[in-house]
């Protein structure tokens, strides 16, 4: 039933983008990771998103492609059975042109999301509703295809009794579809 309103919510509210080019993602990393050693249920972490290339909202000067906010849907998923199922913006810009004006194959990608999160066996976050922070950085292949590192956050923003967050430092592949 949730798989059948989120394909309907897509297709009413952004019907543009449900045909747009964009990239699907795959990643595999570490959920739960601190770097203090205070973790408590860490996990292998499974995502996969599909990131649409028009964009939904245009804040910046055309010339800055940096201030074009584009949608992503994805689900993540753990060894320990936690399953997360979010939707959300995101933006991209070549670290080149933003640094030295030209273009290179480095991109830069920052995310914001939200979205349904059941605990399963795994680390219990207080709620679920969740939000998920990510900044990303990527190399484009010469066959367009990416290579990418990415660190993320995911909380309930305190709308839970507890709010324990968890971090995830995952690597992704990145197919372009159109």
């Amino acid at each position: 039933m949730f798989k059948k309103l989120s394909i309907i919510l897509i297709l009413f509210l952004f019907p543009k983008t449900v045909y747009a080019g964009g990239y699907d993602v795959f990643g595999i990393g570490l959920y739960d990771i601190k770097f203090d050693g205070s973790q408590t249920n860490e996990a292998i972490d499974l995502r996969y998103e599909r990131r649409f290339d028009n964009s939904i909202v245009e804040i910046g000067p055309e010339s800055e492609n940096f201030f074009y906010l584009k949608p992503f849907f994805g689900l993540e998923t753990t060894t320990d059975s936690a399953v997360y199922v979010l939707g959300g913006i995101y933006l991209e810009d070549n670290l080149g042109t933003l640094f030295v004006g030209d273009d290179s194959n480095f991109i830069f990608t920052p995310s914001f999301g939200a979205g349904f999160y059941e605990d399963g066996e795994g680390k219990q976050l207080g709620n679920n509703i969740q939000f998920r922070t990510t900044f990303e950085f990527s190399y484009e292949l010469k066959n367009k295809n990416r290579i990418g590192i990415s660190f993320g956050h995911i909380s309930n923003a305190n709308l839970g009794d507890k709010n324990p967050g968890a971090e995830i430092l995952s690597l992704s592949y990145q197919v372009p579809f159109n």
